[in-house]
């Protein structure tokens, strides 16, 4: 297939579109259909786009934030990346700073709305997909009264789609402020006294220790999930952990062709990642209390597995999420609810793959550049299937 360049693909899609848009939105089941959807505009969405272009593959890119830099704004304030710039960009386009500096939420933000405005990539923001099923031999994704239906699908999003809350938060006393990482943004959000974290992870670490260091008193609830040994900003970790670990280990030792790497992806489901900016040493000098697992409500108060009770006028659940992929209407998933595929490549469903979940290809998955080669590989499939 002759390559296409990327203003004729966009210049296709607004032709299409057109034929269905009225003069104030979007006509009742109105109908587009392309060689490949996209479903998802954040980092791993954009990568897949930008090697769809690269392809000649006539494509949309859905995305239900009403900008694309919207999914990484939404984040808590003092967020930071734990891996450095030099592994934060994506294919055609390195991160703007050095090699060695964390970039904050918004910064990262910023690169992806630079990334899809200088690719011209045909982002559909503001398009929440409810359903995705087949339809003879295509695929078919609607959101509300949109309908798309392509012969290739891909799923760019991770698994951290739905906040998990305890059954047992409703239990817990009116006067106690609960909030999930998802939308906790700053300490000014909490009330004045104590402060319980549940799940001791990089999050409620991070989290917990910017309570502390607010005036609060604070619990991390959780066992330990365990450290990386240095700082990722210390010499070691500049010469040692980025460049070996991050650099080549994760990619090419830690990944679904080697023992090694399967026996890691095996555990990835189960085991916490360690923490990584934040040390326990860092914990104690706040003065960060720790607590075992919080296993009920007790009188309205935090129940810990010990038995105890907590006092506490807030709860910050860093307790994690559900996947959130209900509206895929296909059995394309095992028994814990994971998707089933060979590095983003659904074998029983051929056309539709994954781009974006942990450890999809190999430990890197997890990271930025990591995603932008498994997009890049999963872009190779569909080319290849398209042709």
């Amino acid at each position: 297939m002759a390559s296409r360049n990327v203003t004729q693909l966009i210049e296709e899609g607004a032709a299409a579109a057109q034929l269905i848009r009225g003069t104030s939105g979007y006509a009742a089941a109105a109908r587009e259909t392309h060689d490949v959807i996209v479903i998802g505009g954040g980092q791993a969405g954009l990568s897949v786009g930008y090697h769809l272009a690269r392809a000649g593959l006539r494509f949309i890119i859905l995305d239900a934030n009403r900008h694309v830099r919207d999914s990484w704004r939404s984040r808590w304030d003092s967020l930071r990346l734990f891996t450095p710039a030099r592994f934060n960009g994506l294919d055609g386009m390195p991160f703007p700073a050095p090699a060695s500096y964390f970039p904050t939420k918004d910064e990262m933000a910023d690169y992806l709305d630079e990334y899809a405005s200088r690719f011209q990539l045909p982002v559909r923001n503001g398009v929440r997909v409810d359903r995705l099923w087949t339809r003879g031999e295509h695929f078919v994704v609607s959101a509300g009264s949109l309908e798309f239906e392509a012969a290739q699908v891909v799923v760019a999003m991770a698994r951290y789609q739905q906040p998990k809350w305890p059954e047992f938060a409703d239990e817990l006393s009116g006067r106690i402020l609960q909030v999930h990482s998802a939308d906790y943004r700053n300490v000014r959000q909490l009330r004045p006294g104590g402060v319980l974290v549940v799940g001791a992870g990089n999050s409620g670490a991070d989290i917990a220790l910017e309570a502390a260091a607010a005036g609060h008193e604070v619990w991390l609830a959780g066992r330990d999930v365990g450290q990386v040994p240095f700082r990722p900003g210390s010499f070691l970790g500049r010469n040692l952990l980025q460049p070996l670990v991050l650099g080549f280990v994760f990619t090419h030792v830690l990944n679904v062709r080697t023992p090694f790497g399967r026996k890691a992806q095996r555990g990835a489901r189960t085991r916490a990642v360690p923490l990584i900016r934040v040390k326990r040493s860092d914990l104690a000098a706040a003065g960060i209390q720790r607590a075992p697992r919080v296993v009920g409500a007790l009188n309205g108060h935090p129940l810990l597995e010990d038995g105890r009770t907590i006092e506490v006028n807030n709860v910050i659940w860093c307790s994690g999420f559900h996947p959130g992929f209900d509206w895929i209407e296909l059995p394309v998933f095992d028994a814990e609810g994971e998707p089933r595929h060979r590095s983003g490549v659904v074998e029983s469903h051929p056309g539709l793959y994954f781009v974006g979940l942990p450890f999809l290809h190999s430990m890197s998955s997890s990271m930025v550049g990591g995603v932008g080669r498994d997009a890049a590989r999963v872009v190779a499939a569909i080319a290849q299937r398209a042709h």
